[in-house]
């Protein structure tokens, strides 16, 4: 114990995403590229929302949260990846290594609910449009977005506070491009089997029951939009769901992946290129699926554009 005590004061070293080869300088130079594009992307849809009078919806409302998150999601992993990358360095400190987990899980779990009450918006919106100013008023958008972030950071907080006190051994060597909890596990010195469990229940709860939530909300949307009978409605409707499913889909199924499996069945080439979906490609989507496919944030744009 007392040897394990003494490692978890050591820094970690993380053998990230790629090494010094020239294939790796490319998808570095890509990624780097991506999160660029992330940011601005972003930035301009959250700036956008706040200028345009026409835009201070609820729907706009979550989604410039659901903007603000992925920018902070995207920038927990690349900087760090990308000055280990630069700088041949792979260390992070401990406390470093536990601050990266927690924002890093705080930030998911609030963009998985997230996900989930904005599809409960446009459910309101199409099924129940009479009641939307009393479902979807300002006090309850805020009281969303608070559980969002509330929940979230409660639940990575036990999560760090458990697994940073027990006992890491040998190299502490994290093969993977950041600090994550499924990366974590196999350097524990002890046996972990009962809070996998833990894991599992926590994913299925900020993670399965808003995929579901979302999943029910789209088919009932659908419904309800093919009862109409408009062609132009039901091809519209259709085409704003599937690629909204599509992004949330990325997003909860690779989650799902990555947390509900022991960690004896991960693999960590599999896991890295899993992380990337989730943590670097979804971001990048998000404000482009939510805003190119929508003319009255591209009316928006174009008016602050002159």
């Amino acid at each position: 114990m007392e040897t394990g005590n003494h490692s978890c004061k050591t820094d970690f070293t993380l053998v990230g995403l790629f090494q010094c080869g020239h294939t790796d300088t490319f998808l570095f130079t890509v990624i780097t590229l991506l999160f660029a594009v992330a940011l601005i992307g972003n930035i301009t849809l959250v700036h956008l929302i706040r200028l345009d009078r026409t835009l201070h919806t609820p729907m706009y409302f979550l989604l410039s949260q659901l903007s603000i998150i992925d920018m902070m999601y995207i920038s927990t992993t690349v900087p760090k990846m990308a000055a280990n990358f630069l700088s041949n360095t792979k260390t992070i400190s401990f406390l470093g290594c536990a601050i990266q987990t927690f924002v890093f899980l705080t930030l998911g779990g609030s963009e998985a609910l997230l996900l989930g009450f904005m599809s409960y918006d446009r459910y309101i919106a199409i099924c129940w449009p009479l009641h939307y100013p009393l479902l979807m008023s300002r006090k309850i958008c805020c009281s969303m977005v608070a559980s969002a972030w509330s929940s979230s950071s409660i639940t990575a907080l036990m999560h760090i506070i458990y697994i940073f006190q027990l006992p890491f051994c040998g190299s502490k060597i994290v093969n993977h491009f950041f600090c994550e909890v499924p990366s974590l596990l196999p350097l524990v010195c002890e046996d972990t089997s009962q809070y996998e469990h833990l894991i599992v229940m926590s994913v299925l709860i900020l993670v399965l029951i808003p995929f579901l939530a979302i999943l029910a909300s789209y088919a009932q949307v659908l419904v309800v939009v093919f009862r109409m009978g408009s062609g132009k409605g039901q091809s519209k409707a259709v085409s704003t769901c599937s690629s909204h499913l599509t992004v949330a889909s990325l997003f909860y199924v690779t989650g799902l992946c990555t947390y509900t499996q022991p960690h004896s069945l991960h693999s960590p080439g599999r896991d890295k290129v899993v992380a990337v979906v989730y943590s670097i490609i979804t971001p990048v989507l998000n404000p482009f699926i939510y805003s190119l496919r929508n003319k009255e944030v591209m009316g928006a744009l174009r008016r602050q554009m002159g």
